[in-house]
């Protein structure tokens, strides 16, 4: 399992990377998508929509299961991964790269202190 240094990641599984320019790139991580199983649709709520820290943004859907995916910061969408309509399975071969989610434009950077680092991850999930 791989936990990116660069990253910080939420108690719900999502990972959050800091693009310096006010916005954020969302996904899950790799031990969520390995919990999950095969990914088979990612839906997510629309360009433009915005959300407190922890509100519902979406969902991801595997085989198995539906797990809904938590906003980790407030702000709006700002983009969305275009990608995941036509190949979710993205989300399982690469988390943390073409298998992102969305990108948030933030209301409030001081909610990144808030998340973990890539070791308290670790810890939680170990």
């Amino acid at each position: 399992m791989k936990f990116p240094e660069d990253l910080k990641y939420t108690e719900e599984h999502e990972w959050v990377r800091d693009n310096g320019d006010g916005t954020v790139t969302v996904g899950i991580t790799d031990f969520a998508q390995g919990e999950l199983g095969d990914i088979v649709f990612v839906e997510l709520e629309p360009e433009g929509s915005e959300f407190e820290k922890d509100d519902v943004m979406g969902t991801v859907e595997a085989v198995k299961t539906v797990s809904d995916l938590f906003s980790p910061v407030s702000g709006e969408i700002a983009e969305i991964n275009e990608k995941l309509e036509d190949d979710p399975e993205l989300v399982n071969t690469d988390p943390y790269g073409d298998g992102w989610m969305v990108k948030i434009k933030l209301s409030d950077a001081s909610e990144l202190d808030s998340l973990m680092t890539a070791e308290a991850y670790k810890d939680m999930v170990a």
